[in-house]
């Protein structure tokens, strides 16, 4: 007989099939030129590759090639602008379900020197598990692979997961809860947690709860449900992440999605609580979505083709179907505004590229989209002048 929390998890996964899928896009014209409502940038999109599989994350090679993954399982690459048709690599002990799957791809800072390529992706080994794997990538093919983080719950919903380099030259990773709501509270479990990690997967001597006794000494905070956007912001180096939030399904009311600037050792509070609750010794979202928007990603502009966005934070909204932009002054929020609102349907990922443009991705062909005839593809926003 299946267990309860069994029973549960097969109970969200068709609640999330049947509840959260998103209208057609509206679609738009190469030469359509979008305008912010501060009315302070003009843009167009520009598709860069189509007829994509769900693609996840992506990173530039230093010669400026874009290396992105597919959830289901396929690492690819665009050379000089143009989409390879085979893929670079195929993760071969993935199991995309639900959510999950190949997840996200980072460099190592030192990639340049090293090589060395992470990836993060669920698997089956009696029950889904999450890890983390780094790869030597050298003359287009991937070796050499070093488990970084193995063994973390996974489940086909709630696995996170976002692995970066912050400032520090440290790894940290994402985790979601897994659909076990409790352990996101469990200093002995990894899941719904920021964990930091040497980037060979060693422990840094400075995490917080190094040397406490039944606790994990990866966890960098605790008390997280899904987060799936991380970045860092320039000048301040504050530590910014989006969650997605309970549904309704769940017992707690629907949206509750998040922006929490993450710090050492904080406790974000799911499930003791949600929403803009607040309770002593947790930390309560600096942003809080109600409607849900599922955010799925984070980036900061830093470049100079968007004058008028420099140091804005974005995000991509799956279930929004639109770009969030914020306007912020250190940790205080000064304005927020959508962008691209219904015009090409799920947003995943975010970032900025080496020509100062910002790339997105879409993932309309999750099962809760409506795809277009050419999706998934991955895009960018093109200044427009006046």
């Amino acid at each position: 007989m299946r267990s309860v929390r069994h029973i549960n998890k097969l109970l969200i996964i068709l609640a999330l099939f049947s509840g959260s899928c998103v209208a057609a896009p509206t679609g738009f014209a190469e030469d359509q030129v979008f305008e912010t409502q501060a009315r302070d940038s003009r843009f167009r999109i520009e598709t860069v590759a189509s007829g994509l599989e769900m693609p996840w994350g992506f990173v530039w090679l230093p010669n400026n090639d874009l290396l992105f993954s597919e959830r289901p399982g396929r690492v690819r690459i665009i050379e000089k602008g143009k989409l390879r048709v085979e893929p670079v690599f195929t993760v071969p002990d993935v199991e995309p379900t639900g959510e999950s799957g190949l997840m996200d791809i980072t460099l190592h800072p030192d990639f340049g020197k090293n090589g060395f390529v992470y990836l993060a992706y669920s698997y089956n080994q009696e029950g889904k598990r999450v890890k983390v794997v780094r790869y030597k990538y050298l003359d287009g093919k991937f070796t050499d692979p070093r488990t970084i983080v193995d063994d973390v719950p996974g489940a086909p919903n709630h696995s996170g997961m976002r692995c970066r380099f912050g400032p520090d030259g440290k790894l940290y990773v994402t985790t979601g809860d897994s659909t076990d709501w409790n352990l996101a509270q469990k200093l002995d479990s990894l899941a719904g947690k920021t964990l930091r990690l040497n980037d060979d997967g060693s422990v840094p001597n400075d995490n917080p709860f190094v040397g406490q006794k039944g606790a994990r000494p990866e966890i960098w905070s605790y008390g997280h449900r899904n987060a799936q956007g991380l970045v860092w912001q320039p000048g301040t180096g504050l530590m910014f992440q989006t969650e997605h939030g309970p549904s309704s399904f769940e017992g707690k009311g629907s949206g509750g999605d998040e922006v929490n600037i993450v710090e050492r050792g904080y406790n974000y509070g799911w499930p003791e609580i949600h929403h803009n609750e607040k309770r002593d010794g947790m930390v309560s979202p600096l942003l809080e979505y109600s409607p849900a928007c599922a955010p799925g990603s984070a980036m900061f502009y830093t470049g100079s083709a968007f004058h008028a966005f420099k140091g804005n934070f974005f995000f991509g909204c799956l279930r929004g179907a639109r770009i969030i932009r914020v306007t912020l002054d250190g940790r205080k929020v000064i304005a927020q505004e959508n962008l691209l609102e219904g015009v090409v349907g799920r947003i995943r990922e975010m970032e900025q590229g080496p020509d100062g443009y910002i790339y997105f991705s879409t993932s309309n062909r999750d099962g809760r989209g409506s795809p277009a005839k050419d999706d998934d593809r991955i895009m960018r926003l093109v200044p427009e002048s006046k």
